[in-house]
C-alpha cells in the first residue's frame, strides 16, 4: 500500500534529491496531512532534526493530531521515541537510534527501523555518515525488535527513476514477520502494485508532489475486482464503526472522495454519486481502508442528516442501536425541547445534571462493589451503568460533544506508552 511522505524543513513541507538538494517547497504541511491521512498512515520526517540544525517538533505534534503519523528524524534515544509515542505518533521511525539496546525498551509493533542505504551500505545521521554495514546485516541485528523496516534507496530518493526490483524479494524475506516499506525512486501505480504483491509498502513523496502520481491511483493500485466493470464493493461506516450501507466505488469516485474529503461513490445507474448532494444527508470523509484481500473498501465517514438510507433511517439495515440510538434520542429531544421532560431539564440545568451524574455514578460503584462481594447482582450493574450512560450522553449533548469525540480521545490515550500510577479515590481508606 501507499505511505505518503511529508518531509519538514523550517516548518514547511519540502522535497530533497538524495537527501541533499532541496528541489521543491510544498508549503503548509497541515492540508497535506489531512488529505494524505484519508488513505492511511503518513510518514513525517523532521529533516532539520535529522541534520542536527533545528526542530519541527511543534508542527509534527499538530500533524499527529490530524492524521496517523509515522514520525521520524532526529530521534536519537529511547526517551525521545517514548515521548513521540506518548504524543500520539502511530509509530516512530528510528535510524541512528535503531540499535538493540534502544529498541528493546520500546513496543515492537509501533517501531519502524530505518535502514537508509547508499548503494547497499547503511548510512545514518541524516544520510551523512556511512556505517560499513549492509541492509541485510542491519535486519539480522534487529530481528524481532521492530514491527517494520523502512529501506530507503538514497541514491534514487527524489529522482523518480525507479528502484532495484531485483532486491525486493530478498529484503522482504529478510524482514521476516516485520512489514517492509520501500522508499526512493517510486513513481508509478504499477510499481506500488508490484511492491504490494511482493509483500512491501511504498513510501512516496516526490511523485505525489509533482503530480506525476495521483494519490487515488497510488492508493487503489493494489486493488483487484472480479467484476467486468472493475468496481469495488464498499462498506460505508459511521465514525464509531457502525455499518451504514453497502455501495460501489470506482477509481473516479475514490479520487473525488479523497480530493474533496466527502462521501462519493459510484452509482451503477447515475455514475458519480456525491452522497447528500440533493437530500442534505452529506458525509465528511475520515478515511478509506482496504481489506486484507485487496478486493473491497471501507469508507469511514461523519454522517449528517437523518442518516445514510434513502428511506430516512440511519442505516440501510434499519435504525441505529445502543449508544448511537441513545445519542440520537437525546439530540432529538433537545431539538424538540419538550416542556417538563427530564432531558430538557438536565440540558437547561447544569447543576441538576451534575448532581445526577454524581448520584448515578455512586450507585454504579455500590453495585460493582456488591458484585465483587459475590452477591450476584450483574443485572443491577447493567441497570446502573445504563443510567450513568444516559446522564453521560446528556452531558455530552449539553457541551456539544459527540460520543465519537470521546472514543477518539480514548484511542489517543491508548497510544501512550508511559502509564499513570493508579490512585485511590479521595476519601477512600486503606484495606
Amino acid at each position: 500500500m501507499i505511505i505518503p511522505s511529508i518531509d519538514l524543513m523550517d516548518g514547511q513541507a519540502v522535497q530533497l534529491v538524495q537527501g541533499r538538494r532541496k528541489v521543491l517547497e510544498a508549503g503548509d504541511p497541515r492540508p497535506l496531512a489531512e488529505r494524505f491521512g484519508r488513505v492511511g498512515e503518513v510518514a513525517v520526517v523532521d529533516l532539520d532534526a535529522a541534520l542536527g540544525r533545528g526542530s519541527n517538533a511543534a508542527v509534527m505534534a499538530e500533524l499527529c493530531a490530524i492524521a496517523p503519523c509515522r514520525v521520524g528524524g532526529g530521534i536519537r534515544d529511547r526517551d525521545g521515541a517514548l515521548e513521540w509515542l506518548d504524543r500520539g505518533a502511530a509509530r516512530v521511525v528510528l535510524g541512528t537510534a535503531a540499535v538493540p539496546e534502544v529498541l528493546e525498551g520500546l513496543p515492537r509493533d509501533r517501531v519502524v527501523a530505518a535502514l537508509d542505504a547508499w548503494e547497499g551500505e547503511v548510512v545514518v545521521k541524516g544520510w551523512t555518515e556511512r556505517t560499513g554495514r549492509t541492509i541485510y546485516e542491519g535486519m539480522r541485528e534487529l530481528s524481532g525488535l521492530a514491527g517494520g523496516f523502512l529501506v530507503t534507496f538514497v541514491e534514487g530518493e527524489g529522482k523518480e527513476g525507479g528502484f532495484p526490483r531485483d532486491q525486493i524479494a530478498a529484503l522482504a524475506e529478510a524482514a521476516g514477520t516485520s512489514r517492509l516499506t520501500v522508499a526512493g525512486g517510486i513513481t508509478t501505480a504499477e510499481e506500488i502494485a508490484w511492491l504490494d504483491r511482493s509483500g512491501a509498502d511504498a513510501q512516496v513523496g516526490m511523485a505525489l508532489y509533482r503530480g506525476h502520481l495521483g494519490l487515488a491511483e497510488a492508493f487503489t493500485a493494489p486493488l483487484r475486482s472480479e467484476r467486468t466493470d472493475g468496481l469495488w464493493p464498499t462498506v460505508v461506516c459511521d465514525e464509531r464503526g457502525g455499518a451504514l450501507g453497502l455501495v460501489w466505488s470506482s477509481l473516479d469516485s475514490v479520487r473525488t472522495a479523497i480530493d474533496d474529503g466527502i462521501g462519493v461513490y459510484h452509482s451503477r445507474s447515475r455514475g458519480l454519486w456525491r452522497k447528500g448532494a440533493t437530500s442534505g444527508a452529506t458525509q465528511a470523509l475520515l478515511r478509506i481502508d482496504v481489506d486484507c484481500d485487496r478486493d473491497a473498501l471501507r469508507f469511514a465517514v461523519r454522517q449528517a442528516g437523518a442518516g445514510f438510507c434513502h428511506e430516512g433511517s440511519w442505516t440501510c439495515f434499519g435504525p441505529a442501536h445502543g449508544m448511537r440510538r441513545l445519542e440520537q434520542t437525546v439530540k432529538s429531544r433537545r431539538a424538540r425541547a419538550v416542556p417538563g421532560s427530564l432531558t430538557s431539564r438536565l440540558i437547561d440545568d447544569g447543576e441538576f445534571l451534575g448532581g445526577k451524574l454524581v448520584e448515578e455514578a455512586g450507585e454504579l460503584g455500590e453495585a460493582a462493589l456488591a458484585g465483587r462481594r459475590g452477591e450476584g447482582v450483574a443485572d443491577r450493574v447493567v441497570e446502573e451503568a445504563a443510567d450513568v450512560m444516559y446522564f453521560l450522553t446528556v452531558a455530552l449533548e449539553r457541551a456539544g460533544v459527540r460520543l465519537a469525540d470521546v472514543e477518539r480521545e480514548l484511542d489517543r490515550r491508548s497510544l501512550k506508552v508511559k502509564r499513570r500510577a493508579a490512585s485511590a479515590p479521595k476519601g477512600a481508606g486503606g484495606g
